[in-house]
């Protein structure tokens, strides 16, 4: 899509070079002869870049260019019939981005129109976000599966509620399936390595979780006891 760029001057011959030129620069070109069509163009429009001539009936380009400058955050080069450095530097303290005065080289508008597009793009890369794809990582054991995207556990295809840490010490098993994992390690890694409590801790919620997700808690088949070793899980 080509970028849009509103050209606000009340000369008709001017005002037809413009968009003729900006056009065969492939820009999508929007008009307006006066500053209260000028307001009605950008807020309905939207445009990249509002050329706009400081000298207009009605309401001034500096009038319109403060307005805008309320409402929209879009480059605006001024354009002024006077080589005066207090217009330019009023139009600068209204909010305009850049100034050239009449009369001026086609080539050189054109210059200045690519440069505050090209200044926008880039801007607009460095403050664009892009999103981290979402890659869904689930554990699977037969009627058992673990969504680690969405902390959810189900069991036989139903949600099963589970605590914080009976959640974080099943993910902590389930992805050691087959190895025995001491109390200590267990500790460390999920209630991490400065946890005051002792290692009772891991057999009370172990104890918690085999009640949950075990056929039988009291002949427990998923999270075994390795005597004198600590828990092997078995999926």
């Amino acid at each position: 899509m080509s970028e849009k760029v509103l050209v606000v001057e009340d000369e008709p011959t001017l005002l037809e070079t413009l968009a003729y030129n900006l056009t065969r620069q492939g820009y999508t070109v929007e008009t307006a002869g006066d500053g209260l069509v000028a307001l009605e163009v950008a807020r309905r429009a939207q445009p990249d870049l509002i050329v706009l001539d400081i000298m207009l009936p009605g309401l001034d380009g500096l009038e319109v260019c403060r307005i805008l400058r309320q409402e929209m955050n879009v480059p605006i080069l001024m354009l002024t019939a006077r080589d005066d450095e207090i217009d330019r530097v009023i139009g600068l303290e209204m909010g305009a981005d850049d100034y050239i005065t009449k009369p001026f080289s086609m080539r050189e508008l054109m210059a200045r129109v690519k440069a505050q597009l090209r200044r926008v793009r880039l801007i607009r890369q460095e403050t664009e976000v892009q999103p981290e794809p979402v890659i869904k990582e689930v554990l699977r054991f037969d009627n058992l599966v673990l969504d680690l995207t969405r902390r959810e556990l189900l069991l036989n295809g139903t949600p099963l509620p589970l605590k914080p840490k009976e959640y974080d010490l099943l993910i902590f098993l389930a992805r050691h399936p087959g190895q025995v994992l001491s109390r200590e390690r267990i500790l460390e890694n999920v209630w991490g390595w400065n946890y005051v409590g002792g290692s009772r801790t891991v057999d009370v919620h172990v104890g918690w979780l085999r009640a949950k997700i075990e056929p039988d808690p009291t002949q427990p088949s998923r999270i075994v006891t390795v005597r004198g070793a600590g828990y092997r899980f078995e999926g």
